[in-house]
């Protein structure tokens, strides 16, 4: 390993010719292992790396220095366009490479800095857009994307959840190596408990099909395979939604049943979304964002939303106070001053106190008594759900 700082003019290419720049990949694999960098991370910051490595003709890191590295980053932002975060990414994944792998401090200060990046409002949809897209799905997909819109899980950790992280009894989901490398809790609706035991009764034939066949069951984790062998075909440890198919992951003896592909889902929501006529790009991740909406839209405090979703800072959280529904309630357009379609609902034949509200809950079904709402509400009928049960002077 080298040691040392790197200064703005690059080592000289003699001096690292006992350096073998085969290994170089290895020792990045090693120390994000040692790290224990998200899986996903480390195949980026990989990529990122083997892309800056071929931009110089394959050169050795330590050949390049400040003009190399700001030459990669500027041709990313000029020439390929991509965005802010992307560039951000590839930045990490260098200084990741010499401060890290090589352990070199970057002693000097790069010209192109960290890309703003442009904040933006997430998608969200209405209840009524949620309603619709989960009825034009079926089966397997139909359940994943309730469950993603009732729990607010992101679909990476939705699609890895094993048996034992359902708890029926408190109605709680053991979110497990979460971003972050956090476990948390979030809620697992009631209505989703008959589906769900139906769907693992499925999934507990094909797991004890796969053992009559002989096969391992599931991956676990290396350390936990090798202090309990039998781990991998034991029931809790298995998938709530395996793949289909059975990946030998290099070891053609013993193929292994990985969880459902998030390729599967994306395809499957974006789908739904065209045919139920919703102008919106919408993915797994807009269910989650919906989640967090609507929670707040009916009165959850936002340290509770915080919690459910794993945000590490409620500033992240805070975001969906932007995209909860405000229209009519304080703020007005000078354009429907004296309007009549602009008159709060009260005016129009609700009650001139704060009404009490009930809501048709698109996973569950049905009315929801919800808290006393500030302001307007929708008319009884329209869209969004929402409809006066009582109301109160």
């Amino acid at each position: 390993m080298i040691h040392g700082n790197l200064r703005s003019r690059p080592i000289a290419a003699e001096h690292v010719s006992g350096v073998d720049p085969v290994k170089l990949m290895e020792s990045v694999h090693n120390v994000a292992r040692r790290r224990h960098l998200a899986a996903t991370t480390e195949r980026r910051y990989t990529e990122w790396i083997r892309r800056f490595i071929l931009f110089h003709g394959k050169r050795h890191p330590l050949t390049m220095g400040k003009l190399e590295i700001e030459a990669f980053l500027t041709d990313l932002a000029v020439r390929k366009r991509l965005s802010a975060g992307s560039q951000n990414q590839a930045l990490a994944a260098v200084l990741f490479l010499y401060r890290d792998v090589l352990e070199l401090e970057v002693g000097f200060q790069l010209a192109p800095q960290r890309a703003h990046r442009t904040k933006r409002l997430p998608t969200v949809l209405t209840r009524s857009e949620v309603e619709s897209l989960l009825g034009l799905l079926d089966g397997r997909e139909q359940l994943i994307a309730k469950l993603l819109y009732g729990s607010g899980m992101r679909v990476g950790e939705c699609l890895s959840l094993r048996v034992k992280d359902l708890d029926f009894g408190h109605l709680q989901i053991l979110v497990r190596d979460a971003k972050g490398a956090k476990d948390r809790r979030t809620i697992l609706p009631a209505v989703l408990v008959e589906p769900l035991q139906a769907h693992l009764t499925r999934i507990r034939n094909l797991h004890e099909m796969d053992l009559r066949r002989g096969l391992v069951a599931v991956s676990v984790p290396e350390a936990l395979g090798r202090k309990y062998p039998s781990a991998a075909t034991e029931w809790m440890w298995q998938y709530v939604f395996p793949g289909s198919r059975l990946h030998r992951g290099g070891s053609p003896d013993s193929p292994n049943r990985y969880p459902l592909h998030v390729s599967v889902m994306q395809r499957a929501i974006r789908d739904a979304a065209r045919r139920a006529g919703i102008p919106k790009m919408v993915s797994p991740h807009t269910l989650r964002h919906s989640f967090a909406t609507h929670m707040l839209e009916a009165g959850f405090d936002i340290r509770t939303v915080q919690e459910l979703l794993g945000h590490k800072d409620v500033k992240t959280t805070m975001v969906y106070t932007h995209t909860a529904f405000r229209s009519g309630r304080t703020i007005q357009s000078p354009l429907d001053f004296g309007s009549p379609e602009a008159r709060p609902l009260w005016e129009r034949g609700h009650s001139g106190g704060r009404p009490v509200v009930a809501w048709r809950d698109p996973v569950e079904g049905g009315c929801r008594e919800g808290g006393r709402i500030g302001g307007s509400l929708p008319c009884a009928g329209e869209e969004t759900g929402w409809r006066v049960v009582s109301r109160k002077a």
